[in-house]
Protein backbone atom coordinates (compact mmCIF):
# COMPACT_ATOMS: atom_id res chain seq x y z
CA UNK A 1 0.00 0.00 0.00
CA UNK A 2 2.63 2.71 1.05
CA UNK A 3 5.38 2.16 -1.38
CA UNK A 4 2.95 2.46 -4.74
CA UNK A 5 1.14 5.16 -3.00
CA UNK A 6 4.52 7.05 -2.28
CA UNK A 7 6.10 6.54 -5.70
CA UNK A 8 2.95 7.47 -7.81
CA UNK A 9 2.80 10.85 -6.28
CA UNK A 10 -0.69 10.75 -6.46
CA UNK A 11 -2.72 12.00 -3.12
CA UNK A 12 -4.57 9.16 -1.90
CA UNK A 13 -8.37 9.57 -1.31
CA UNK A 14 -9.77 8.31 2.30
CA UNK A 15 -13.17 8.39 2.70
CA UNK A 16 -14.66 8.87 6.08
CA UNK A 17 -18.37 7.04 7.09
CA UNK A 18 -20.88 8.11 9.04
CA UNK A 19 -19.96 4.82 11.36
CA UNK A 20 -16.63 7.00 11.98
CA UNK A 21 -15.04 4.40 9.54
CA UNK A 22 -12.07 5.22 7.09
CA UNK A 23 -12.04 3.67 3.68
CA UNK A 24 -8.97 4.13 1.78
CA UNK A 25 -9.82 4.14 -2.22
CA UNK A 26 -6.66 3.54 -3.45
CA UNK A 27 -6.76 -0.01 -1.78
CA UNK A 28 -9.99 -0.84 -1.64
CA UNK A 29 -9.36 -1.59 1.99
CA UNK A 30 -10.90 0.00 5.85
CA UNK A 31 -8.05 1.85 7.93
CA UNK A 32 -7.90 3.30 10.87
CA UNK A 33 -6.37 6.68 12.43
CA UNK A 34 -3.01 4.68 12.84
CA UNK A 35 -2.83 4.01 9.42
CA UNK A 36 -2.79 7.52 8.13
CA UNK A 37 -0.68 8.26 10.94
CA UNK A 38 2.11 5.78 8.98
CA UNK A 39 1.39 7.60 5.91
CA UNK A 40 1.93 10.45 7.13
CA UNK A 41 5.47 9.55 8.70
CA UNK A 42 6.09 8.08 4.97
CA UNK A 43 5.20 11.38 3.19
CA UNK A 44 2.37 10.01 1.68
CA UNK A 45 -0.19 12.37 0.64
CA UNK A 46 -3.37 11.68 1.40
CA UNK A 47 -7.41 13.58 1.90
CA UNK A 48 -10.15 12.60 3.73
CA UNK A 49 -13.57 12.73 2.26
CA UNK A 50 -16.66 12.75 4.33
CA UNK A 51 -17.98 9.73 2.15
CA UNK A 52 -21.87 12.12 2.67
CA UNK A 53 -21.51 15.27 2.21
CA UNK A 54 -18.07 15.32 -0.49
CA UNK A 55 -16.69 17.80 2.12
CA UNK A 56 -12.40 17.98 2.80
CA UNK A 57 -11.88 17.12 6.61
CA UNK A 58 -8.41 16.42 6.49
CA UNK A 59 -7.66 18.79 8.63
CA UNK A 60 -9.92 17.55 11.07
CA UNK A 61 -8.55 14.14 11.02
CA UNK A 62 -5.05 15.66 11.18
CA UNK A 63 -5.72 17.26 14.29
CA UNK A 64 -7.61 14.34 15.67
CA UNK A 65 -4.29 11.93 14.98
CA UNK A 66 -2.25 14.73 16.62
CA UNK A 67 -4.81 14.41 19.73
CA UNK A 68 -4.38 10.78 19.97
CA UNK A 69 -0.63 11.15 19.53
CA UNK A 70 -0.62 13.45 22.50
CA UNK A 71 -2.68 11.41 25.04
CA UNK A 72 -1.42 8.59 23.96
CA UNK A 73 2.58 8.82 24.11
CA UNK A 74 5.08 11.28 25.18
CA UNK A 75 3.60 14.70 25.09
CA UNK A 76 5.44 16.87 22.04
CA UNK A 77 3.36 19.92 22.24
CA UNK A 78 4.11 22.31 25.94
CA UNK A 79 1.22 23.95 27.45
CA UNK A 80 2.23 27.11 26.67
CA UNK A 81 2.89 26.63 22.98
CA UNK A 82 -0.79 25.36 22.95
CA UNK A 83 -1.93 28.33 25.40
CA UNK A 84 -0.40 30.91 22.50
CA UNK A 85 -2.19 29.21 19.69
CA UNK A 86 -5.97 29.22 20.85
CA UNK A 87 -4.90 32.99 21.77
CA UNK A 88 -4.24 33.38 18.43
CA UNK A 89 -7.79 32.43 17.31
CA UNK A 90 -10.01 35.41 16.58
CA UNK A 91 -6.95 38.02 16.50
CA UNK A 92 -5.89 39.85 14.14
CA UNK A 93 -2.65 37.96 13.07
CA UNK A 94 -4.79 34.44 12.79
CA UNK A 95 -4.64 34.54 9.03
CA UNK A 96 -0.68 34.67 9.37
CA UNK A 97 -0.43 31.95 11.87
CA UNK A 98 -0.83 28.98 9.97
CA UNK A 99 1.65 30.30 6.84
CA UNK A 100 4.35 31.01 9.36
CA UNK A 101 4.00 28.14 11.36
CA UNK A 102 4.48 25.59 7.87
CA UNK A 103 7.58 27.57 6.91
CA UNK A 104 8.87 27.34 10.69
CA UNK A 105 8.10 23.22 10.14
CA UNK A 106 9.96 23.17 6.74
CA UNK A 107 12.70 24.79 7.81
CA UNK A 108 13.11 22.73 11.40
CA UNK A 109 13.26 19.78 8.90
CA UNK A 110 15.50 21.27 6.63
CA UNK A 111 18.08 22.48 9.40
CA UNK A 112 17.02 18.51 11.25
CA UNK A 113 18.47 16.82 7.74
CA UNK A 114 21.70 19.20 7.24
CA UNK A 115 22.76 18.66 11.43
CA UNK A 116 21.87 14.90 10.77
CA UNK A 117 24.28 14.70 7.10
CA UNK A 118 26.51 16.90 9.06
CA UNK A 119 26.63 14.74 12.02
CA UNK A 120 27.15 11.54 9.61
CA UNK A 121 30.26 13.31 7.16
CA UNK A 122 31.83 14.44 10.56
CA UNK A 123 31.68 10.65 11.81
CA UNK A 124 32.96 9.98 8.95
CA UNK A 125 36.20 11.69 8.98
CA UNK A 126 37.20 10.97 12.52
CA UNK A 127 39.47 7.95 13.26
CA UNK A 128 37.87 7.69 16.73
CA UNK A 129 34.63 6.83 15.96
CA UNK A 130 35.55 4.77 12.56
CA UNK A 131 37.78 2.87 15.45
CA UNK A 132 34.20 2.88 18.11
CA UNK A 133 32.25 1.57 15.17
CA UNK A 134 34.59 -1.30 14.28
CA UNK A 135 34.97 -2.06 18.00
CA UNK A 136 31.45 -2.26 18.00
CA UNK A 137 30.88 -3.94 15.07
CA UNK A 138 33.26 -6.60 16.14
CA UNK A 139 31.87 -7.28 19.78
CA UNK A 140 28.78 -7.57 17.95
CA UNK A 141 30.38 -10.12 15.61
CA UNK A 142 32.01 -11.78 18.92
CA UNK A 143 28.32 -11.84 20.35
CA UNK A 144 26.89 -13.96 17.55
CA UNK A 145 29.25 -16.03 17.33
CA UNK A 146 29.18 -17.21 21.13
CA UNK A 147 25.82 -16.34 22.20
CA UNK A 148 22.74 -18.43 21.14
CA UNK A 149 20.03 -16.26 19.59
CA UNK A 150 22.44 -13.56 18.80
CA UNK A 151 22.60 -14.99 15.09
CA UNK A 152 18.96 -13.02 15.34
CA UNK A 153 20.79 -9.87 15.46
CA UNK A 154 23.35 -10.40 12.81
CA UNK A 155 20.54 -11.00 10.38
CA UNK A 156 18.69 -7.90 11.56
CA UNK A 157 22.20 -5.90 10.84
CA UNK A 158 22.53 -7.69 7.35
CA UNK A 159 19.39 -6.48 6.46
CA UNK A 160 20.69 -2.60 7.65
CA UNK A 161 23.40 -2.77 5.18
CA UNK A 162 25.95 -3.45 7.96
CA UNK A 163 26.16 -7.34 6.38
CA UNK A 164 29.46 -6.86 4.19
CA UNK A 165 31.34 -4.87 7.42
CA UNK A 166 30.24 -7.63 9.45
CA UNK A 167 31.33 -10.46 7.25
CA UNK A 168 34.72 -8.62 7.00
CA UNK A 169 34.80 -8.64 10.71
CA UNK A 170 34.09 -12.31 10.93
CA UNK A 171 36.83 -12.99 8.32
CA UNK A 172 39.21 -10.78 10.42
CA UNK A 173 38.38 -12.85 13.57
CA UNK A 174 38.92 -16.02 12.15
CA UNK A 175 42.17 -14.91 11.14
CA UNK A 176 43.11 -13.75 14.58
CA UNK A 177 41.95 -17.39 15.75
CA UNK A 178 43.93 -18.97 13.38
CA UNK A 179 47.07 -17.07 14.28
CA UNK A 180 46.39 -17.53 18.45
CA UNK A 181 46.25 -21.27 17.20
CA UNK A 182 49.25 -21.49 15.94
CA UNK A 183 51.20 -19.65 18.91
CA UNK A 184 49.95 -21.60 20.86
CA UNK A 185 51.08 -25.33 19.28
Amino acid sequence: MADGDEKNGDTVVIKKYANRRLYNTRSSSYITLDHLAKMTREGIDFKVIDAKTGADITHQILTQIIMEEESSGEQMLPVNFLRQLISMYGNSMQSLIPHYLEVSMENFCANQTKLHKAFEESLGNNPLARLAEQNMAMFKAAAAAFMPGAERTAGTESRNGAGDELASLREQMAEMQKKLDALSK
